[in-house]
């Protein structure tokens, strides 16, 4: 699952979101980190609406023009649900091997971060 597709299924999790919304919730959710533009926005939400992730909610007018308001559909949230512990137990794998990389086989504090020193082939110095 791609980061957008992600955020985009996040800002869905609570309630129905038109494109706009979901393009402020996404900005907001990810701490700016992503910031789609409309095109790529709707493309997703079609990729999404394709493979019944999401649902088309309602249609409204608003000002003279039309609001398309999604959803998520049981499968979405599934989906939502599995990509978010698969990203946990891969930031928690990767916090334990730092955790790791930090001590010698001996349980010593390991030389991370001491220039000039690496691990050697039998993991000790070279």
């Amino acid at each position: 699952m791609t980061q957008a597709a992600f955020f985009v299924l996040t800002a869905l999790a609570d309630q129905p979101r038109h494109g706009y919304g979901i393009l402020r919730e996404v900005e907001e959710l990810s701490e700016g980190a992503v910031q789609m533009r409309v095109g790529t926005l709707y493309g997703v939400l079609d990729r999404l609406t394709a493979d019944a992730l999401i649902v088309l909610d309602r249609e409204e007018v608003q000002q003279g023009r039309l609001r398309r308001y999604y959803r998520l559909t049981d499968e979405g949230t599934a989906a939502l649900t599995a990509e978010a512990e698969r990203l946990a137990a891969g930031a928690s794998a990767a916090k334990k091997r730092i955790a790791e990389g930090r001590r010698t086989p001996d349980g010593a504090p390991g030389t991370t971060g001491v220039p000039g020193t690496r691990p050697g082939l039998a993991g000790g110095l070279a």
